[in-house]
């Protein structure tokens, strides 16, 4: 492939061509040249809808993906600390109770069948009101 540059007549209208003497060196660009090919390629990109790195500046992706990665850091953390309270929470409570392994099998499947139905919304005072029988 030939990647040298050509040249090529460019029909704009003065508006434009004050747009683009006013921001070519705002964009870092050498010249009007370089400018109007980066608008180009980033339009290209847009139409074609590829690959959003195309067009999307490379710290708009990053500080997504930043964003993504805290979010994903912090969802983590709170599982974990939530999971350590549960697991306290089940050994306080087999400590205290004694259940026979069919019930707990019959209450592992309604509690799996509860939220479900919830869609995990799950409450203690419905489950203490279910215990007693209301």
């Amino acid at each position: 492939m030939d990647e040298t540059k050509k040249k090529f007549a460019l029909w704009a209208y003065p508006t434009t061509l004050e747009k683009v003497e006013r921001l070519y060196r705002l964009d870092n660009c050498r010249s009007k040249s370089e400018f109007i090919e980066k608008a180009v390629l980033f339009y290209a990109g847009y139409v074609c809808a590829e690959d959003c790195r195309e067009y999307f500046p490379e710290a708009i992706v990053s500080t997504i993906q930043g964003s993504l990665d805290s979010f994903e850091n912090r969802m983590a953390s709170l599982l974990f600390k939530y999971a350590v309270e549960l697991a306290m929470t089940m050994h306080v409570s087999a400590a205290n109770f004694r259940v026979d392994e069919d019930t707990l099998s019959r209450l592992r499947g309604k509690c799996v069948n509860e939220v479900k139905r919830l869609n995990g919304k799950i409450s203690f005072d419905d489950a203490v009101r279910y215990q007693k029988g209301k």
